[in-house]
C-alpha cells in the first residue's frame, strides 16, 4: 500500500477534521502544549492507528483528552475530592490526572492498565474539534516515537508525511512543553511527568510526591514519557551541569572540532559569544523558562537541520518550569549528565 497524502487543514477546515476523526482516522490538531496526533478514543481500531503512524510502542499509554471538565464523569470512576479541586483550578489547562478507567475506554487508550490519564486542553482549536467530534481525542505528541515533539505544523509534517491524512494548522504552540501528568490514584498523589503546570503549583492545593521512577515501575509505564528514548535529534547529546560547564564543554568538543564534526551548544543568548568555535542554537535571554520551553523542541529539531553531529546542553535551574525542561533534557540526553 502506497503512501497516503497529508492534507494540512486551516482552522476553518475543523469540520473536515473532525469529518476524518468520526470514520476512524487520526489527525494531528495543536493543543497549548504541543501538537497531538488525535483519534477517536472509544474506538479501537483509531487508537491502534495513532500507535501505527508514530511507531509507538503499544505498552505507552495515551492521554484522552476532553472538552469539557463534566464529561469526566463518563470515562474516570473514584475521583478524589483533591482531584476535583485540581480539575477546577487547572481544566482546561496543560494538567493531565490518571484516575481509575471506566468500561468506556479501551485498554488500547491504557496499555492494558485500569488508569485512564485524562485532561482538558486549553487551546481554541483543539476545544473546539472536541466539540464537533463529541467524543474523548486519544492523542500522544504528533511526531515519530523518539523524535523531538513537534509545536508548529510543519514538525508534524517533517515526521509524519504520508503517514496521516491530516493536519489542523494552528501556528506554534504555546507552552512548548508536554502537559504535567498526575497519578491521583495514590496517597499522597505522585508526580508522574513535570510540565507546564508546575510542581510548585500543585503542592499550594495538594500533597505530592516527585520521585524518578525505580525498578519495576519502568516497565509498566503508568504515564506516556516515563520509559523510552524521548525528545532525542539525531546528534548525540550532552547535559553539562554546574558551574564548569563552559569549560567542560570546550574541552569535551575539541575533538569532534578537530576531526571537522558538527558540533553545537544550547546556551543562553548572553553566553553565545563564549563558544566561537561551535554552532550555537541560543536558549534565549538568561533564565527565561518560559522562552526556553516554548522553543525547546525547535531547537532540537534545529541541530538536525544543521546536521549537527555533537550536541551539547547547558543545564538549568530546576525550579518551576525548569523541572520540566530539565526532565526533558535528560531524556534527550539519553541520560548522559556530565556534573561540573
Amino acid at each position: 500500500m502506497g503512501a497516503m497524502m497529508t492534507r494540512i487543514l486551516t482552522p476553518d477546515e475543523i469540520n473536515e477534521a473532525a469529518r476524518l476523526l468520526a470514520e476512524g482516522g487520526v489527525v494531528a490538531f495543536p493543543t497549548e502544549t504541543v501538537y497531538g496526533l488525535g483519534a477517536n478514543a472509544l474506538d479501537l481500531r483509531a487508537v491502534e492507528a495513532i500507535f501505527k503512524a508514530k511507531g509507538r510502542p503499544q505498552d505507552n499509554p495515551l492521554i484522552v483528552h476532553i472538552g469539557e471538565k463534566h464529561q469526566v464523569e463518563a470515562f474516570a470512576r473514584e475521583i478524589p475530592p483533591q482531584a476535583r479541586l485540581l480539575m477546577n483550578r487547572f481544566w482546561p489547562g496543560p494538567l493531565t490526572l490518571v484516575l481509575k478507567k471506566t468500561e468506556q475506554i479501551p485498554t488500547v487508550v491504557t496499555a492494558g492498565l485500569d488508569t485512564v490519564a485524562i485532561r482538558v486542553p486549553d487551546h481554541p482549536i483543539a476545544l473546539a474539534l472536541l466539540q464537533h467530534t463529541e467524543f474523548p481525542l486519544a492523542a500522544p505528541s504528533a511526531n515519530l516515537s523518539g523524535r523531538p515533539s513537534p509545536t508548529r505544523a510543519e514538525h508534524v509534517y517533517a515526521d509524519l508525511k504520508g503517514k496521516i491524512p491530516a493536519i489542523l494548522d494552528g501556528g506554534e504552540t504555546g507552552w512548548g512543553v508536554e502537559s504535567t501528568v498526575l497519578d491521583c490514584t495514590t496517597w499522597p498523589f505522585r508526580l508522574l511527568r513535570p510540565g507546564g503546570i508546575t510542581l510548585e503549583d500543585l503542592r499550594l492545593l495538594v500533597p505530592v510526591y516527585y520521585g524518578e521512577p525505580q525498578g519495576e515501575e519502568q516497565e509498566v509505564p503508568r504515564s506516556p514519557g516515563m520509559k523510552y528514548r524521548h525528545y532525542a535529534p539525531e546528534a548525540k547529546v550532552f547535559l553539562i551541569t554546574g558551574g564548569g560547564s563552559r569549560a567542560k564543554i570546550l574541552e569535551l568538543s575539541e575533538p569532534y572540532i578537530q576531526r571537522g564534526e558538527g558540533v553545537g551548544v544550547m546556551t543562553w543568548d548572553e553566553r553565545a559569544h563564549l563558544y566561537p568555535a561551535l554552532t550555537v542554537l541560543p536558549m534565549g535571554p538568561t533564565g527565561d523558562l518560559d522562552a526556553l520551553a516554548h522553543n525547546l523542541y525547535h531547537l532540537l529539531r534545529e541541530a538536525d537541520v544543521l546536521k549537527l553531529r555533537i550536541l551539547f546542553i547547558e543545564g538549568v535551574s530546576e525550579d518551576n518550569l525548569g523541572l520540566a525542561i530539565m526532565n526533558r533534557l535528560r531524556k534527550a540526553a539519553n541520560h548522559c549528565e556530565i556534573k561540573t
